[in-house]
């Protein structure tokens, strides 16, 4: 390994996922381990706070180690750690904060802390090599819907953002009401494969209205209802039509408005990113979409989707290149906005 490469062990843990990842030069990814709790919190129906800090405190020292292994590399060839310390629940930031803090303080290295929303849209740099600033981003999760411009690296600007609910917050609601399981996302995404998408017409709120801004309660709102109004009138459900009907309401608006605004900004190339990024219907309206409109379209793989420490480290590389040093001070802000340091 040359001497003047820079080397990134980034940490993740800002719901339940336990991430580490080795990253040479910000964009080279030597190693990315995920120990997810999915399976753990299934049976809660959701992630349980307490729960997941206590997870990651039982998982953190394997997965760190099991990162420098697979990177075939030692923590003095580490040239700093970066960290993940907001947005997300706060006991669980706490723990990787707590293990970052302490790494760097023995090891002598340089602590960079992340913001795990633009984590999320620094994915892209991973897979699409040649991406740089600007550009506009979608950033889409159970947490976050947010319309970005990507003015430089560190540089954001959003535009847009939801109201009420996050689109993947939505979904996970929507296949609890219908007892699809957990996570909902995945699942409702599967079920729309099989289903009519126009077979029940949902809203799409602010479509139409003036500015780049989301919302999804109403929606959500709308498919209670219509489930609600079937069971009392005992008529069938087809819950592969309701999931590819809802599905197709939120995929519409994410679609048309993130269109929109990079046409009326002049921006070239658009990106997607965060969990909902994952979705097959969204990224084959995006794709359609943005050929149609001479866009160039940017998505991550699925792994880098979810929450992962890949995201996290190429984030931590570019601010620690610009200078960003944090102190043993540095604490977890579990609401942290993408444009707040």
């Amino acid at each position: 390994m040359n001497e003047d490469d820079i080397i990134t062990l980034a940490i993740e843990s800002s719901c339940d996922e336990t991430a580490c990842a080795i990253l040479k030069n910000g964009r080279e990814v030597l190693s990315n381990v995920i120990s997810t709790q999915i399976e753990t919190h299934k049976k809660f129906g959701g992630v349980v706070p307490e729960v997941a800090s206590r997870k990651h405190v039982e998982n953190i020292d394997i997965v760190v180690q099991e990162a420098l292994d697979r990177a075939g590399i030692g923590f003095e060839d580490i040239s700093h750690i970066a960290v993940t310390y907001g947005p997300g629940l706060v006991g669980a930031l706490l723990v990787g904060l707590s293990y970052a803090k302490a790494l760097a303080f023995t090891l002598k290295i340089p602590l960079v802390g992340v913001n795990h929303i633009e984590g999320h849209l620094s994915a892209n740099y991973i897979e699409h090599k040649s991406l740089k600033p600007p550009f506009i981003t979608l950033i889409v999760s159970g947490g976050h819907t947010h319309l970005v411009e990507v003015k430089d690296y560190g540089d954001y600007e959003i535009i847009g953002k939801t109201k009420d609910d996050a689109s993947g917050e939505a979904f996970d609601k929507i296949a609890r009401a219908m007892n699809l399981g957990y996570p909902g996302g995945p699942i409702v995404d599967r079920m729309a494969k099989n289903g009519n998408p126009n077979a029940i017409d949902f809203p799409r709120a602010c479509l139409n209205d003036p500015g780049y801004d989301f919302s999804f309660s109403g929606l959500k709102s709308s498919v209670l209802n219509y489930l609600n109004s079937m069971k009392m009138k005992n008529l069938d459900i087809v819950e592969e039509d309701v999931c590819a009907s809802f599905q197709n309401a939120v995929v519409d608006v994410l679609s048309q408005k993130t269109i929109r605004a990079a046409l009326d900004k002049k921006y070239s190339t658009v990106a997607l990113s965060g969990g909902v990024a994952a979705n097959s219907a969204l990224r084959y309206k995006f794709e359609q979409i943005c050929k149609d409109n001479n866009l160039e379209l940017r998505y991550p793989p699925l792994v880098l989707c979810t929450d992962n420490a890949a995201m996290i480290g190429c984030a931590g590389y570019y601010r620690y290149i610009n200078g960003r040093r944090d102190g043993m001070e540095l604490n977890a802000i579990p609401n942290l906005k993408i444009n707040q340091y």
